[in-house]
C-alpha cells in the first residue's frame, strides 16, 4: 500500500448555516453538531442539559449553496469532467474555505455493475491517508502522559525487528515520520499475500538498509503499523477502541470506521475498480489499521480536515497539532514527475503527515492508495482552506486536480494541471445524465 505523494512509491497492485470560524471551541462543537444533523458528544460538556438542539443543516451540494471567494460553479464543472475520464469510476469532493464546509459532491457510480449515484453519504476506503491518524493520535496521548515520543520502540515489546536491532534505538516519533531505515515498502508484497503482519515484522530484521535509522525517509506500511502495538501496551484496549474513543466519537464522524466490515457493512459504499472494471475486495492492508485501516464518507474526512486545521481545540489542542505536522525529515518532493511537482519545494514528513510548499504557501496533508481505492487530502493551514477527495479507482488524476484547487484558492492563473485529452462525448452523457438525476431526487 503505498502513498501516492511518495514519488518512488508506486503500489502494487439546502439552504446552509455554518458557523464561521471562531476562537471559541464551543462554537466549533456547536458547528460540528449541526454538520451531522445530531447531537455530539462534546456538546454535553459544553452546554446546558436543557439547552434547545441545534437546527439541523443542509450539507451545500447544490449551486445555491455554495459561497466563498472560489468559483465553485466553474470547480464543479471541473470535476464533472474529470470524473468522466475512462480511468474514474466515482469520485467524492468536499471543500473547506475560511474554515467552513463550503462544498460537498458526488460524482460517478459506487459500481460500474448496478451501482448508485456516489454522494454525501457513500463511504470509501481512506488508504494510507489513515496514518494520520495513527500519528495525530499518538501525538495526542503523548499529550496526555500516556507515553512519550521520544521513547525506544523497544520498550514497548513489539514485534519489530530491524537490522542490527535497531528497534533498540529507534524513537517512537523515528517510526512514525518514517525513519526506520528500512528499505521503502518493506515486505508490502508479504503482506499483499497474506502473511500475518507480526510475522512480517520480525523478519524485517534481516533485509538490507538503505540507511542508518533516523536518517532518513523511506515510506513503510507494515513496519508503520507497529503503532497500533505500541499503544496498545499503554492504553490496554485495541487500536480500533482507541481511535473510536479519542478521536472518532468526539470529533462527531460517525461514519468513520476501522476494518473492512465497516466499508462493506455501510448503507452506500464504493466498490473497487480500475479502467471500468470491477475489482476484487482486497483485505491485506485492513490488517495494518495503523498505516491503510479506516473508512468514512467524504463529510467525516472533511470534519477530520476541519480538525487538522485547529477548528476542534477541544479535541485535537495546538501543541498535538503541532507535534503532529511538523517536519520531522525533509523528502523529495511529492508527486514525482508530475508536471506540478515543479512548484513544490520544502517537503517534509512529520507523524503521518506530509507537509510542502506550493508557490510559496505552504500545505499539509496526506494521500492513500490501495487496489481500487485512491485518497487525498491538503489544506493551507494559514487560511483553513483545503480539499479533501474519495475515489474508487486507481486513477491518478484527482491528486494532480490538487494543484488546480490551490491554484484557485491562491487567485492564481488558470494551469491545466489535469490534461485530461479528450474525454468521451458518451462518458460526458452519462456523467450530465446522472447529474440531472441525482437532481431531480434531491428535489
Amino acid at each position: 500500500m503505498s502513498d501516492p505523494q511518495d514519488p518512488i512509491s508506486a503500489p502494487k497492485m439546502s439552504r446552509r448555516k455554518w458557523l464561521a470560524v471562531g476562537g471559541l471551541s464551543v462554537l466549533v462543537a456547536c458547528a460540528a453538531v449541526a454538520f451531522h444533523f445530531r447531537p455530539a458528544t462534546p456538546l454535553a460538556a459544553l452546554t446546558s442539559a436543557h439547552a434547545p438542539a441545534p437546527t439541523p443543516v443542509v450539507l451545500p451540494t447544490k449551486p445555491e449553496d455554495w459561497h466563498g471567494r472560489i468559483d465553485y460553479r466553474a470547480l464543479d464543472q471541473r470535476l464533472a469532467e474529470m470524473a468522466a475520464h475512462h480511468s474514474m469510476e466515482g469520485l467524492a469532493v468536499a471543500v473547506v474555505e475560511d474554515g467552513r464546509l463550503s462544498f460537498v459532491q458526488g460524482y460517478g457510480l459506487t459500481s460500474a455493475k448496478d451501482g448508485q449515484p456516489v454522494d454525501a453519504h457513500t463511504v470509501f476506503r481512506w488508504a494510507s491517508l489513515s496514518k494520520t491518524v495513527a500519528g495525530t493520535l499518538t501525538a495526542k496521548l503523548a499529550a496526555d502522559g500516556l507515553l512519550s515520543l521520544d521513547e525506544p520502540v523497544e520498550t514497548f515489546h513489539t514485534t519489530l525487528r530491524l537490522p542490527r536491532d535497531a528497534q533498540r534505538e529507534l524513537t517512537v516519533e523515528e517510526l512514525l515520520s518514517q525513519r526506520t531505515g528500512l528499505p521503502k515498502n518493506a515486505y508490502d508484497d508479504r503482506l499483499e499475500d497474506g502473511q500475518d503482519p507480526t510475522v512480517i515484522r520480525h523478519a524485517l530484521g534481516d533485509v538490507p538498509v538503505a540507511c542508518a535509522p533516523g536518517r532518513c525517509h523511506t515510506y513503510q506500511n507494515v513496519a508503520y503499523d507497529t503503532i497500533t502495538e505500541i499503544l496498545a501496551t499503554r492504553t490496554h484496549e485495541a487500536y480500533a477502541q482507541t481511535v473510536q474513543r479519542k478521536l472518532f466519537a468526539p470529533l462527531g464522524m460517525t461514519t468513520a470506521s476501522i476494518g473492512q466490515a465497516g466499508l462493506v457493512g455501510a448503507k452506500s459504499w464504493a466498490r473497487p475498480h480500475r479502467e471500468g472494471r470491477l475489482l476484487p475486495m482486497s483485505e491485506a492492508y485492513y490488517r495494518v489499521p495503523g498505516a491503510a485501516g479506516v473508512n468514512s464518507t467524504i463529510v467525516d474526512l472533511a470534519v477530520w480536515m476541519q480538525a487538522q486545521m485547529g477548528l476542534r481545540p477541544d479535541v485535537l489542542p495546538p501543541t498535538v497539532l503541532d507535534a503532529a505536522q511538523r517536519p520531522r525529515i525533509g523528502t523529495a518532493p511529492p508527486y514525482g514527475r508530475a508536471p506540478f511537482a515543479r512548484e513544490i519545494s520544502h517537503a517534509g514528513y512529520g507523524l503521518g503527515m506530509r507537509s510542502f510548499n506550493y508557490r510559496g504557501h505552504r500545505v499539509i496533508g496526506h494521500s492513500g492508495a490501495v487496489s481500487g481505492y485512491r485518497s487525498t487530502m491538503v489544506f493551507d493551514p494559514a487560511t483553513k482552506t483545503g480539499i479533501v477527495m474519495l475515489w474508487n479507482s486507481d486513477a491518478g488524476l484527482p491528486f494532480r486536480f490538487q494543484a488546480e484547487f490551490l491554484d484557485r484558492a491562491y487567485r492564481q492563473p488558470f494551469t491545466d494541471w489535469l490534461d485530461l485529452g479528450e474525454v468521451s462525448d458518451q462518458r460526458l452523457a452519462q456523467a450530465r445524465h446522472l447529474r440531472l438525476r441525482e437532481t431531480d431526487e434531491a428535489g
